[in-house]
């Protein structure tokens, strides 16, 4: 498909993704939460897009699009995370002109509420929203408009896939969500997850489909697994309801990753605001 065009809401995208292609890419890693963030912007119109942004190096994904003489249209997140607290805000004021976008169905404050379906476009190139839920009921995964890559979140993951033991999550909507919305992208098209743990930073559909210990089971199977993780609490759950206890000033980029099973959802609700900020 390299060279043709796809037309979408009345613009015309590139699709040349090859050699020379004026898609730019960069891969940027938190370690104390293991999150990867992504720069995509297109070379000849600057235009650009941040996916899952984190407040602690939202500084140096702001001092990088400025180097690379990027414009930065939107600061986009794949769910809520209980792990790190989104950048999205603090890169609303580094960068003026810079839109927080997140699903309408976490719940979460945002410039602009994406659904299904939706494009986010930057110059020639858009990434499409795939609603990908299970880890969390508001989780999407973007692809960009020549199926070349995904950006999938916490729903896919390399050779694993995110929890779904708390906020809403559920083994079988995800085993569906990963299987239907994502393993249906051509083979060769580079998986992108929000996290690695083993130092790995790209894999492909292909190797998912025929590689990933967990979802190469049945639906049953991989429920069953799912169910008996007995994972820990996220890292950073203290830091969140530390930020949001009464009395402290909300912030913009902030919030509220909902918390940890029952306990911390029933303390978000009596204790903090509905609605938090991306």
């Amino acid at each position: 498909m390299a060279g043709s065009v796809l037309k979408i809401a009345g613009r015309r995208l590139s699709q040349h993704t090859g050699s020379g292609a004026p898609v730019l890419l960069r891969q940027m890693f938190e370690p104390k939460s293991c999150t990867y963030t992504y720069l995509l912007g297109d070379r000849e119109s600057r235009e650009a897009v941040l996916i899952d942004p984190v407040l602690e190096t939202a500084q140096r994904d702001a001092q990088l699009v400025k180097e690379l003489g990027l414009r930065l249209l939107y600061a986009v997140n794949t769910h809520c995370h209980a792990d790190h607290i989104t950048g999205s805000g603090l890169l609303r004021s580094l960068l003026p002109g810079c839109q927080s976008v997140i699903s309408r169905l976490s719940g979460a404050q945002a410039d602009w509420h994406i659904e299904d379906g939706d494009s986010i476009q930057f110059g020639r190139f858009a990434l499409e929203t795939r609603a990908s839920p299970g880890h969390t009921p508001g989780c999407v995964t973007f692809v960009l408009n020549d199926h070349s890559m995904a950006f999938t979140g916490d729903a896919l993951l390399i050779r694993g896939c995110g929890r779904t033991d708390f906020q809403q999550g559920c083994a079988e909507t995800l085993y569906h969500s990963v299987h239907e919305k994502i393993f249906t992208l051509p083979g060769n098209c580079l998986i992108y997850p929000a996290h690695d743990y083993h130092g790995l930073t790209v894999s492909t559909v292909e190797e998912e489909r025929t590689l990933n210990p967990r979802l190469t089971l049945s639906c049953e199977e991989f429920v069953k697994v799912m169910d008996k993780l007995n994972l820990p609490k996220p890292q950073q759950i203290g830091e969140w309801l530390r930020i949001w206890t009464p009395g402290s000033k909300g912030r913009s980029w902030g919030s509220g990753h909902l918390g940890v099973r029952e306990e911390v959802l029933r303390v978000w609700t009596l204790s903090f605001s509905k609605k938090k900020s991306y």
